[in-house]
């Protein structure tokens, strides 16, 4: 699945754009400032979450405009999604599927969105949440129902961490209703995570030896036996500690360098932009071999870190693996990359080139 038409309203500096591009790269070049990551950003919005930079949804309505924003695609002669906000209520995101209200959930069932930021190239000497966040736009991209237990657990545990912290004589009953919707949507996702996460490491093993290094990767704590069943005997302690201390929401992915067996945050800043550029490849690959479909990838400012045999080996995994969003500061960057729908910004305005 591929965007046939993007249309953005009042995002970020971006007052009106519109962008039609083919199925396979989609080029985006421009000075620092143009506006390149903000459509990329709105893009991202397309899929459950925050989008790329998790910002809120008042920042991203453009500065100057009506209060909210809108994120418009065709995806093909039948289906058309948006997405966006209005100044009435700035931070309540509203979907729409082909005209009719839809859960913000539902996109994920239409499209898989995955990304690269410049920010993620701290992503294995960061905190275990960014890992963990990374991990679950992964698991989303193949579980559509991910999101939906991430989100359903999330609330039963920050419920009980109030009563748990406010109301110390808290009814049990209450509680234990709390902790069992824990225990149901946190073996949801100890269970797609971990799924993903072996599906992901053979299509690694399958991927060819070359400019992108391979991956060693495994899941820890967050996911042992016994878990859901202790939540009850573990009141006291987490009340204290104001906080579950145990469950999916303190796991972590590790990573390393299979060849080396180096753990990827000991290794070179190159050596992990390429680990996690691999990474993302197989998954992509995994991505089309199970949803029939490639995923839409966004890759900012990629190019920019490769050198030159890399960037072409970059481009030649890509080529002809679904619609892949590329953006650079200059345009001969992408020299070589072949057949392209090629745009060029400059402050907020978007032409063809």
């Amino acid at each position: 699945m591929s965007l046939r038409r993007l249309l953005l309203t009042d995002v970020r500096n971006h007052a009106s754009a519109l962008i039609e591009p083919g199925p396979g790269f989609v080029l985006l070049s421009g000075p620092n400032g143009a506006g390149k990551t903000n459509v990329l950003e709105a893009v991202s919005l397309l899929a459950p979450g925050r989008g790329l930079r998790r910002a809120p949804y008042a920042e991203i309505a453009r500065q100057g405009g009506a209060g909210g924003f809108s994120v418009a695609a065709q995806l093909d002669d039948l289906t058309e999604i948006g997405t966006g906000t209005e100044a009435s209520a700035p931070e309540r995101r509203r979907v729409r599927i082909n005209g009719a209200a839809a859960a913000v959930n539902s996109l994920s069932e239409r499209l898989a969105v995955l990304w690269l930021i410049p920010a993620m190239d701290r992503l294995f000497t960061g905190p275990a949440s960014d890992r963990r966040r990374f991990l679950d736009r992964l698991v989303l991209a193949l579980e559509p129902t991910h999101s939906t237990h991430a989100a359903r657990y999330e609330a039963a545990m920050r419920a009980r961490n109030t009563l748990l912290t406010d109301l110390p004589n808290a009814d049990p009953q209450w509680l234990g209703a709390l902790e069992e919707a824990m225990a149901d949507h946190g073996q949801a996702l100890v269970e797609a995570r971990t799924t993903t996460m072996t599906a992901l490491q053979a299509e690694v093993a399958e991927c060819p030896d070359g400019d992108f290094p391979r991956a060693a990767i495994a899941l820890e704590g967050g996911g042992a036996d016994g878990w859901a069943h202790s939540l009850a005997s573990n009141r006291k302690r987490d009340s204290a500690a104001g906080r579950a201390t145990q469950g999916p929401h303190r796991q972590d992915l590790i990573v390393s360098l299979a060849a080396k067996g180096m753990a990827a945050a000991q290794s070179s800043t190159g050596e992990q932009k390429a680990l996690l550029l691999g990474l993302v490849l197989a998954h992509a690959g995994l991505v089309t071999e199970r949803r029939q479909s490639p995923p839409i990838l966004l890759l900012d400012e990629v190019a920019a870190h490769l050198d030159p045999k890399r960037r072409g080996a970059l481009f030649e995994r890509l080529s002809g693996r679904g619609q892949i969003w590329l953006t650079a500061t200059e345009s001969s960057l992408f020299e070589g990359i072949g057949e392209a729908s090629i745009f060029a910004l400059d402050e907020g305005i978007i032409t063809g080139a």
